[in-house]
């Protein structure tokens, strides 16, 4: 009797474990809004939002129900389909903090309405432009993936469109797009003119 009491004991702690991390309870990942153009194969949006073939973007400021938490990925609805947000390069960034770089409460679709015509379309392409703040630069083409960019504040933003092309954009003193640095072949996919 002592075991079956020993081991209904250890399969409470364990589920204790499971509900409480750190003595505080685990929230269901928030729901809101796209912070940022995502590229999605239908089921699938990984944080290198690499171009591919077989992909899609979903526009910044889409609607979105935070579902549960899996491991290494945030399982949301986005326009009544699952998906699964994947943390596959940014594992430096805890899950609930990655979720929430993601899934913004405000949509801000109301802050690129504020914005000149020339950015507006950058955003909206998915492409980035010299002048470009680092909102802006989020809003179009994503965060770029933890991994290789531990600091935001940092004065590059490494991005891969995909695993052989890197595209960097630098950022001058004043937080805004100074250059971007692109192989030849993609500029054209990530350049606005």
């Amino acid at each position: 009797m002592k075991t079956k009491h020993v081991f209904f004991a250890g399969l409470l702690a364990l589920a204790s474990s499971l509900v409480h991390a750190g003595g505080k309870p685990i929230d269901p990942p928030p729901s809101g809004y796209l912070c940022c153009n995502l590229r999605s194969d239908g089921s699938w949006i990984s944080d290198s939002n690499y171009f591919e073939s077989g992909k899609s973007i979903i526009a910044f400021g889409t609607p979105v129900k935070g579902l549960t938490y899996g491991r290494s990925r945030v399982q949301v609805e986005i326009a009544g389909r699952k998906q699964a947000l994947g943390n596959d390069y940014s594992d430096a960034v805890p899950l609930a903090e990655f979720a929430a770089r993601y899934i913004v409460s405000e949509d801000p679709r109301v802050r690129f309405a504020s914005y000149p015509p020339q950015i507006q379309k950058a955003i909206t392409k998915a492409r980035v432009m010299v002048g470009m703040t680092r909102e802006q630069v989020l809003m179009a083409v994503s965060y770029p993936i933890a991994d290789e960019n531990p600091d935001l504040g940092s004065k590059v933003w490494k991005y891969w469109l995909s695993s052989d092309w890197q595209f960097d954009v630098h950022f001058d003193d004043q937080g805004k797009v100074s250059e971007v640095k692109a192989d030849p072949n993609i500029e054209g996919l990530v350049l606005q003119e």
